[in-house]
């Protein structure tokens, strides 16, 4: 059996993370939501901190800040409804005077925002990225961000998920594994994917 490889190092593509003096932070649907509404993730207070970190080191370097939340359906009292509680973000990772804010309706979030103006205008091509959730809003936008041109450095423990049903009937897949694996086929080819905000000690 061969060692395992990604396609990013099979390019020589450099896999130190993005150097906040180039970089835009891009914090991910960290809303209410993941935390005691509908939708509680798996080592929220963990991922949570970990996301006040990287929104210190931002501050610190004066790197752009943009915050993406996701709005459901006004006044459905389904999940992410903009009227109700859950679709606030979450306490002590609001946004300060400077940064920037982009609502987004799918899980993608260039896609029909403002995102991709928004970072045009920044001129940085490289994105730091982390929220939530990792299968899902952090891999679609991701993913994406490649096709509009950024290198992205994507951080493990500021992100989070939730545990699965096995579509193909098996024991449910826990969240634990569809972190792994979705940081996994990221770090093949659309991001390098860091441990946390120790990667810039």
């Amino acid at each position: 059996m061969t060692t395992p490889f990604t396609l990013l190092d099979l390019a020589g593509a450099s896999r130190l993370p993005s150097a906040w003096e180039a970089a835009t932070l891009v914090l991910i649907d960290h809303q209410r939501e993941y935390v005691d509404g509908k939708l509680p993730l798996v080592g929220m207070p963990a991922a949570t901190a970990a996301c006040g970190e990287l929104l210190a080191l931002a501050r610190r370097h004066g790197s752009p800040v943009v915050h993406v939340v996701h709005h459901g359906r006004a006044g459905s009292g389904g999940a992410f409804d903009p009227e109700g509680p859950y679709a606030t973000i979450i306490q002590g990772l609001e946004p300060l005077g400077g940064e920037h804010t982009v609502v987004k309706g799918l899980p993608n979030s260039f896609a029909g925002t403002t995102l991709a103006a928004m970072l045009d205008k920044l001129g940085r091509k490289e994105l730091i990225v982390a929220g939530f959730q990792t299968h899902m809003c952090i891999s679609a936008t991701v993913r994406s961000a490649l096709d509009h041109g950024y290198r992205s450095t994507v951080v493990a423990s500021a992100c989070a998920t939730r545990d699965l049903p096995d579509p193909l009937g098996g024991a449910p897949l826990s969240a634990a594994e569809i972190h792994r694996h979705s940081l996994a086929a990221l770090h093949d080819r659309f991001a390098t994917v860091v441990a946390g905000p120790g990667a810039w000690a």
